[in-house]
């Protein structure tokens, strides 16, 4: 693409170009998301050639998720400023990197300064930053855009749990993350390259699929702290089974194929949900569609305690998955919705870096109460404990919405 091409106007909103667009940010998403699911499946390996208890070998999760959260801060306001593609490319040359010097780490330190400061940084682009990009891009469809663009994230979760057993049980892990770390980096880098075309302008007032910002009776820091809030204590207890689900299958004397296989079957149930959160969001909004999945989430994390068979197991893991995967886009569709535009990428990055943190703390905290009391019950009771918290912040916001509402009526 020449430079005269990069100065044209952009393609407009909602055309056959942001779709194409879609379609390419999913696949890097789907290729860029490695950099979360990879290090859930090595976690008993890593475990077991360092020696260390469950809490340490959670502690590289933690920090891929501390560098994923302050990356799509970051990142995303770097994309406020100056695009998507060339934080972008910065980002996916990290990602490999990191997988590269991770596979030479020789302790759990090294390891875990390879997830934090590489993988979880150079990971966020394709979050938080490439939700916001794309949601420049859709008007009349952005809940489908947004959730579409998230749900790259779960194809990932769905794909490479389910590879990388068999590579790790050939070759074992080092070599396992090596090869993924070449695989990233001539890749992602090309597909970075044709998102080059900056953001079209907003659509005018009263054209076709345009939509104006709804008016809150809070500030936009009021609200932003409610949707923080709320992030976090969602994601504390989605971190639950997303992180400890292999180890948890080991534990119940399952083994670790059959705990990919749930993390999977939960990851593509996710993308289920992702998808048609998009539909019900572009319907009834973000807020009721949040809530909505945020209530099962809750339900199914309580199917856990009880239903520890393996068949029970891969089913309650299919109804986790189909509950809690429209969540976490559903945050940027609110802030599309009540928020200005010009601010997306930072504001959407502030959110999500809530709920990655909220990941990062429940994935430790989970293994901690696990080495306090030898199983992974009193863990699933926290989860829900959290996520009752959610879902108190997404009541009181909907309240503060329909008071609004009663008011301007």
């Amino acid at each position: 693409m020449s430079r005269a091409d990069l100065s044209r106007p952009s393609p407009g909103i909602d055309s056959s170009y942001a779709w194409m667009r879609l379609a390419i940010s999913m696949l890097l998403a789907t290729i860029g998301a490695v950099g979360m699911w990879a290090v859930v499946v090595v976690l008993p390996a890593v475990q077991a050639e360092f020696g260390v208890d469950r809490a340490a070998a959670s502690m590289p999760y933690t920090a891929t998720m501390v560098g994923f959260a302050a990356g799509n801060v970051l990142v995303g306001r770097a994309i406020d400023r100056m695009g998507y593609w060339i934080p972008a490319l910065f980002s996916s040359i990290a990602l490999s990197a990191g997988l590269l010097l991770a596979a030479l780490s020789t302790s759990i330190l090294q390891f875990t300064l390879a997830q934090g400061v590489l993988i979880g940084l150079g990971t966020s682009v394709i979050f938080g930053p490439l939700i916001a990009d794309i949601s420049h891009w859709f008007n009349r469809r952005r809940g489908v855009a947004v959730t579409a663009a998230a749900a790259g994230n779960y194809l990932a979760g769905a794909i490479w749990p389910t590879i990388m057993p068999t590579l790790i049980k050939a070759e074992g892990w080092r070599f396992t993350y090596a090869a993924i770390g070449v695989f990233c980096l001539v890749t992602m880098v090309p597909l970075v390259l044709l998102l080059r075309r900056g953001a079209p302008e907003a659509a005018a007032a009263g054209s076709a699929g345009s939509r104006s910002v709804q008016p809150m009776p809070m500030s936009p820091a009021a609200m932003q702290m409610l949707l923080v809030v709320a992030g976090l204590g969602c994601c504390v207890a989605m971190s639950m089974p997303q992180v400890h689900i292999v180890a948890y299958c080991m534990d119940l004397g399952y083994g670790m194929a059959h705990g990919a296989d749930m993390l999977s079957i939960m990851m593509a149930a996710g993308v289920v949900s992702r998808l048609a959160s998009g539909f019900v969001a572009d319907r009834i909004g973000g807020v009721k569609t949040l809530l909505i999945g945020s209530v099962l989430q809750c339900l199914s994390l309580l199917f856990y305690i009880p239903f520890d068979g393996l068949a029970s197991l891969y089913a309650v893991s299919l109804v986790f998955g189909l509950s809690q995967g429209g969540i976490v886009p559903c945050y940027a569709i609110i802030v599309r919705e009540y928020l200005p535009a010009k601010e997306a990428g930072q504001r959407i990055g502030i959110v999500m870096m809530a709920t990655i943190f909220g990941m990062a703390i429940g994935g430790w905290m989970s293994g901690w109460i696990y080495d306090l009391t030898g199983s992974y019950a009193a863990a699933f009771l926290n989860g829900i404990a959290w996520n009752l918290l959610n879902i108190l912040a997404i009541g009181l916001f909907i309240w503060k919405a329909r008071h609004r509402a009663a008011v301007a009526a």
